[in-house]
Formats: C-alpha cells, sequence, structure tokens
C-alpha cells in the first residue's frame, strides 16, 4: 500500500475538525468537498459566509455537510477575542485590536484551533507564508520542547521506477534559512517526530552533508555533526548518522563501506539538510527529476496542528493537506492523553 494510502485511511479512522479559512478560493472549497466526502475530516469553512456561498454558488460547488463559520456573527467571537486579548495584552494589544483580529479570518481559524473548537487548521492558498507561520506561533505557541518552528515536505516514492519505496521526510525545505547548529538539531527532532506520526515505523535520521563521517574538515560539517550529537545526547535511542553524505544514508551497499558503524545503515526515512539552500534544492530535485510527490510546506513545532500551502497549490496539493493535518492532531492527542493532559 502506498504511503499515502496509509496516511488517508488513517484520517479516515478518525476525522478530526480542520478550520479552513479561505473559502472565497475555488480551490478550498474543492478541496473541503473533498475532505468531507471521503470522511478524512470535519470541514470547517471560517469566513464571510455571503462571499463564501456566493464563490460555492458560482463554481458549482454543494457545501452541503460543510460547517461555515462567519467570525462577523459566530456564537465564539466574544470569546475568542477575549482570549486573545489575554494572550497578546503582553505585547501591547488592546481589547478594542482583539476584537478587530479576532474578525480576520486566519485569526479565528488559529484561536479556534488554539481553544479546542477545531484540532487542525489549514492555510496559504491565499495568505502569503509569513503571515500563515507568524500567526500560527503568535496563537498556537510552540510545542514543549520545542524552540523554533520549522517545515519539511511529505515526499513519496511510489512509482514503479522509484528503487526506493514510501514515504520520506525532507526537513528543513521552507522555512529556517541558515539554522545554526542547536536549530538545526530542534529541526531533527521535530522532523524525527514527523515521520513517527505519519510513516507510522521508526525514524532513521540523516544529517547530510557534503562529509561522510569526517571525510572533510569545513565549518559548515562541524555545524552538522554539533547538531547531531545535541541530537543524540537528548535521544540516544534514535537511529541517527552525523555527517553523511546523501549516498550513504539512502544506499545500504554505500552505507556499509563508508559509514560501517552507522545505526541507520542506509536506510534512512528523515532527511536534515544543512540550509534552506540545500533542503530548496533537494525536494525539488526529487519531485521534478526523481518523479517523488511532495506534499507541503508542513509545519512543526507547533502546540497544535497548523499548515501553510502553495499559493499555487491544487485541490488535490489541499485534500492531501487537509489529510495530513488530521493525522497530525491524532498523534497531538496521543501525547497530550500520554502526558496526562485532557
Amino acid at each position: 500500500m502506498k504511503a499515502l494510502n496509509r496516511i488517508l485511511d488513517r484520517a479516515r479512522h478518525s476525522p478530526r475538525r480542520i478550520a479552513l479559512c479561505e473559502g472565497e478560493d475555488e480551490r478550498i472549497l474543492r478541496a473541503a468537498i473533498m475532505a468531507a466526502d471521503d470522511g478524512i475530516a470535519r470541514v470547517q469553512l471560517v469566513g464571510d459566509r455571503r462571499a463564501i456561498t456566493s464563490t460555492a454558488a458560482t463554481h458549482g460547488v454543494d457545501l452541503a455537510g460543510i460547517e461555515l463559520i462567519d467570525p462577523a456573527d459566530s456564537p465564539l467571537t466574544a470569546s475568542l477575542a477575549e482570549a486573545l486579548h489575554a494572550l497578546r495584552e503582553m505585547k501591547g494589544m488592546t481589547r478594542e485590536q482583539a476584537e478587530e483580529a479576532v474578525r480576520e479570518p486566519l485569526c479565528f481559524a488559529n484561536l479556534l484551533v488554539r481553544e479546542g473548537h477545531a484540532d487542525g487548521c489549514v492555510a496559504g492558498a491565499v495568505h502569503p507564508t509569513a503571515e500563515v507561520v507568524r500567526t500560527a506561533i503568535q496563537i498556537l505557541g510552540l510545542a514543549p520542547g520545542c524552540r523554533l518552528v520549522s517545515s519539511f515536505f511529505l515526499m513519496m516514492l511510489c512509482k514503479p521506477f522509484h528503487s526506493l519505496k514510501g514515504g520520506m521526510i525532507f526537513s528543513d525545505c521552507g522555512l529556517v534559512i541558515e539554522p545554526d547548529a542547536d536549530e538545526l538539531a530542534d529541526i531533527a527532532m521535530a522532523a524525527a517526530d514527523s515521520a513517527e506520526s505519519l510513516l507510522g515505523e521508526p525514524s532513521r535520521v540523516a544529517m547530510l552533508s557534503f562529509s561522510t563521517s569526517g571525510s572533510a574538515r569545513h565549518g559548515n560539517v562541524e555545524k552538522v555533526v554539533q547538531a547531531a550529537r545535541r541530537v543524540k545526547a537528548q535521544r540516544p535511542a534514535l537511529a541517527i548518522d552525523e555527517d553523511v553524505q546523501l549516498d550513504a544514508a539512502i544506499v545500504a551497499e554505500i552505507a556499509e563501506r563508508k559509514l560501517p558503524e552507522s545505526r541507520v545503515k542506509g536506510n534512512a526515512n528523515v532527511l536534515i539538510f544543512p540550509d534552506l539552500e540545500a533542503g530548496n534544492i533537494g525536494y525539488k530535485l526529487a519531485e521534478r527529476i526523481g518523479g517523488a510527490e511532495a506534499i507541503g510546506p508542513l509545519l512543526q513545532g507547533l502546540a497544535r496542528p497548523a499548515n501553510d500551502l502553495s499559493r499555487g497549490c491544487s485541490v488535490d496539493d489541499i485534500y492531501h493537506v487537509i489529510a495530513v493535518t488530521t493525522v497530525q492532531a491524532q498523534a497531538a492527542d496521543s501525547r497530550r492523553r500520554a502526558a496526562g493532559g485532557d
């Protein structure tokens, strides 16, 4: 079974409430209907009710079964404004500013998630990434133990010509430009968690470099090594290779020759790139030349699930991100239960 199909099946098994806040975009409406009809999520469309229904009518989209929430008349608006004011008062936000901000669908959708009225949110078909990420950080905050929000791509290698089969996590390919060793370690641990949640198998992390096990000496290599050693200190059970070239990360025969002591053994399912430049090039090579399906960029490190979309996204892209957000919400619920939370 394809890795993506496993994610879709998991989403259908226990769908979650996913808030979408760009319902005036036809792609969002069609993806919302697909998600609801396929049972991967209980979709909430947040925004101007008249504008959303007008867009739906124009494009022949039947919104039956979709919950429409208009901040202008929602019974939740007052309480969400109060929650936003309490959250941002120390940053100088007045009550009046909170009451105005909460009427913005992106803000409202994130507050739904924060206050437990939704389990995750998806935006970015209209809003720029910087706005989506900033709002999520301000309202949802960071997950325990995380010091930054980063991104990853879920790369699907499921075509007959792929020598590697299944899903992989590529990180960070969309957000943190030049991570230092501490930030790179955080990215690696968050990506390992993303793999556990979405791939349904143990994480095997490769810290990519132009060096394998000290074959080259350079400050960029040392950063990767330091980051890997920080991860090892915090998660000694995690299979992780320090500085490793891509071939040794994903080809068992090369790993055996270049890195015989490896715990990953050329079978990495998490690739950590040393910086955004390498990550962006890497995922696009895998997608455009290697024929991998790239889902993302997805966000990691937040206290609750929220994901970004490319403004050039297709209906299928949005549908897949909704499914991933549902599975992330399932994993977040499991972690809270394990920690004794509600």
